[in-house]
């Protein structure tokens, strides 16, 4: 693609800063309207493995998110880092707010302290992110279409799910953007970082991945570092071919991405992951 500005330039930095602000959704997860479930829907919901993750990830992650925010004075980017944290303690909210009303219990919750290191575990969240929104958008769709949850409560995640989708967004051109402010030897630390942060997040998912079994069983909400994308999949995809899930997936991020600006980069790595796993499943 043809850009009409340069990565890391003022314009870049304008137009995924004011992509994350300028489309910004005000609900207010106090007033939601939750629907009636019938029994065997409140079941599904109830016995699903991921709610204590669900919970942890949403405040580990706004947490983060915040502690950049902090010591960011780049104006306005610090700006869309306070809103991205805002809205990733929204979602936890949501998702609290659902629990008590269908009287899901919960173990309690850990001491969301700030991180000492705020760029790293940005950059840690931000990767955790991609993976985990590429999957959720696959599991949100398959959800929706077959039923296994009702329609009106699926509405009312919609938005969580879309903001996810401007998160990852905003943080893979925050990336880019913030090799281009660092000269050689700062990138060459920056890229390190990059590399054991995206390392550390696909290890903490593959390895949760073979224990969604133990996560129902309620050992699932670990520190912060584990996905409930992860351990959703096998409860709400399961009968989904390895091939039609990852096609789903695909699909759902095509789909949810083409909103955008389309001079923004996009996440790549889970969608060629994925194109490259179905040169081998079926």
């Amino acid at each position: 693609m043809t850009r009409p500005y340069q990565l890391g330039s003022d314009e870049h930095k304008q137009r995924f800063c004011h992509m994350l602000l300028d489309t910004f959704n005000p609900y207010k997860p106090t007033v939601i309207a939750w629907p009636t479930l019938s029994a065997d829907a409140l079941a599904r919901l109830t016995n699903l493995p991921f709610w204590d993750i669900a919970v942890q990830t949403e405040g580990y992650a706004s947490r983060r998110m915040q502690a950049l925010a902090d010591v960011t004075f780049e104006q306005p980017i610090k700006d869309a880092l306070n809103l991205n944290a805002f809205e990733e303690g929204r979602h936890k909210l949501v998702i609290e707010h659902m629990l008590r009303f269908y009287g899901i219990k919960t173990v309690p919750e850990p001491d969301y302290a700030a991180p000492e290191n705020a760029e790293w575990n940005f950059i840690r969240t931000g990767y955790s992110e991609c993976f985990d929104s590429f999957f959720a958008f696959g599991l949100f769709k398959v959800a929706k279409d077959s039923g296994f949850f009702p329609p009106e409560l699926v509405d009312v995640f919609e938005p969580v799910v879309h903001e996810e989708g401007r998160h990852i967004l905003f943080f893979v051109n925050w990336v880019a953007w913030k090799r281009a402010q660092n000269n050689l030897f700062q990138n060459i630390l920056f890229s390190g970082t990059c590399m054991a942060a995206l390392g550390l997040s696909m290890f903490n998912r593959l390895g949760l991945a073979g224990k969604t079994k133990k996560a129902g069983q309620g050992v699932g909400a670990r520190s912060g570092g584990g996905s409930f994308t992860m351990t959703g999949t096998e409860s709400v995809a399961g009968k989904l071919s390895p091939r039609l899930f990852l096609e789903t997936c695909l699909a759902e991020n095509n789909r949810r991405m083409a909103e955008y600006d389309d001079t923004l980069l996009r996440p790549t790595l889970m969608p060629r992951l994925a194109k490259l796993a179905l040169l081998f499943v079926r």
